[in-house]
């Protein structure tokens, strides 16, 4: 029996329903989790305190004004926001308890009130990437002024 032909308007529509958000972002995701699950002789708090440091890292640069001056374009800047959301969800999806209670170590916090200074243009994305994307958002322990903080 031959399988009707799907045009490419109609696959770009249907992705719209069924692709995946972030699609690089599920992989690193997925193999991340895999590597800590098969990986039982490495303590999963090496891989997420690596992630965590490296977000405060992030954070840190972004706060500083000498630091961010110099920058030589300004997509680096946006490249280091973009970095700095891709590790609090891959915490997130990663260290069991996630990454917004309050014994996590991800400045949560902090990495919200740093996108929402920035124009809407270059903040909006990234923060629908932590309301949507992320595990434990919605879960009772996270804290109320976290979740309002992430209100749309």
């Amino acid at each position: 029996q031959r399988v009707p032909e799907v045009s490419s308007e109609l696959a770009n529509r249907m992705s719209l329903f069924y692709a995946h958000a972030t699609p690089m972002l599920k992989v690193l995701s997925e193999a991340t989790s895999r590597f800590v699950q098969e990986n039982t002789d490495i303590p999963i708090e090496n891989t997420t305190e690596t992630l965590s440091t490296m977000a405060k890292v992030c954070l840190r640069m972004l706060e500083s004004p000498s630091l961010i001056s110099q920058f030589q374009r300004e997509e680096t800047q946006l490249f280091v926001l973009r970095v700095m959301v891709g590790l609090v969800i891959l915490y997130d999806h990663v260290h069991p308890h996630g990454a917004f209670v309050k014994a996590s170590n991800v400045d949560v916090k902090g990495c919200v009130k740093l996108l929402k200074d920035q124009p809407a243009i270059r903040s909006e994305g990234l923060l629908n990437a932590l309301r949507y994307t992320t595990k434990h958002l919605n879960e009772e322990a996270t804290p109320k002024h976290i979740k309002n903080l992430l209100a749309a």
